[in-house]
């Protein structure tokens, strides 16, 4: 019945708690063994700054959401960090596999799979894998039978055979879009787009037009390296999301100058036009430039020097 039960999956919408609300188109379905599982753990590896490296975490509990069981009972939670350097040990690994709970043979083939997956993540450029659950099955056997893998896409050059498997059907299609020209774009579920240059001014940025009544369709982060392509690659995204109904366009000019900021929102602007409300606020290096250009574009801009103000016209436009 293989055949039936995957005509009833394919093609339709995955609704998770994993997937939220809007859910994940299922294009692919994996057959695979099913196991009589008698006991779950938890199982995971990933970079610590605190140790500075690898550490594992594991849980004797499994199958559920690992924070809800570190909120229940952070005992619970198994702690060991590993020497990138020397890399994981034999006794490490058992030592691991033994305060999640496997004994005697299954404490040995738990402590293989550890050390098997302690490799994997080196040696992949992993920054993180996630097993849950890790499971002793009624016939002795451990299986790693579920698990979340991540990785580090500054290694994409090295592991291009990880990455060309990405399946961009399962990401939003304007952060793919983003991506492609670095911007570093979340979409949120709010109605005043914001493009910002720096992580900490974008999360100000935020914060203060929740502050004041709005909501924030976004978080974008053009950094300090965007050009004239980039900015208007970035526009042409957060005017095409139809939940956004006025645009806020922050600028504090440091390593990214106001007058580039300008340019690009300018040239995207008379490319695919203005439909929605853009203010734009300029401070710092080449701000007159900035200005002017804006000025002179013809363009029904709005532009606020003061954050708050430029924020509140944001959030005011928006309703």
């Amino acid at each position: 019945k293989a055949a039936e039960y995957a005509d009833k999956m394919l093609g339709k919408t995955l609704i998770t708690k994993q997937t939220g609300a809007a859910g994940k188109p299922c294009n692919t379905v994996l057959l695979a063994e099913k196991f009589q599982i008698k006991t779950e753990k938890y199982f995971a590896i990933l970079m610590d700054r605190g140790s500075g490296g690898p550490i594992m975490i594991g849980s004797k509990t499994g199958g559920t959401s690992i924070e809800d069981i570190a909120a229940k009972d952070p005992t619970a939670i198994v702690k060991v960090p590993v020497d990138i350097m020397e890399g994981i040990t034999d006794a490490q690994a058992l030592e691991m596999a033994t305060k999640m709970g496997f004994q005697g043979p299954q404490a040995e083939s738990a402590a293989k799979s550890i050390a098997s997956l302690y490799k994997v993540f080196i040696e992949r450029d992993c920054t993180m894998v996630e097993i849950n659950p890790f499971a002793e099955l009624t016939d002795g056997r451990v299986i790693v039978c579920d698990a979340k893998v991540g990785f580090d896409d500054n290694a994409e050059f090295r592991q291009k055979d990880i990455h060309t498997k990405r399946d961009i059907s399962q990401e939003d299609a304007m952060e793919v879009e983003a991506k492609k020209f670095d911007l570093n774009y979340i979409k949120l579920d709010g109605s005043v787009a914001c493009m910002v240059n720096g992580a900490g001014l974008a999360m100000s940025t935020m914060d203060l037009l929740k502050h004041l009544g709005g909501s924030p369709a976004n978080f974008l982060d053009v950094g300090g390296a965007a050009n004239k392509d980039t900015i208007t690659a970035a526009f042409k995204i957060i005017q095409g999301d139809k939940d956004v109904k006025s645009i806020l366009i922050n600028i504090f000019g440091g390593i990214m100058r106001c007058d580039v900021i300008a340019d690009g929102v300018v040239a995207a602007v008379k490319e695919v036009g203005l439909t929605k409300p853009l203010i734009v606020r300029l401070v710092g290096t080449n701000v007159e430039q900035g200005k002017k250009i804006i000025a002179e574009s013809g363009l029904d801009v709005i532009a606020i020097g003061d954050f708050t103000e430029a924020a509140k016209k944001a959030v005011e436009m928006a309703k």
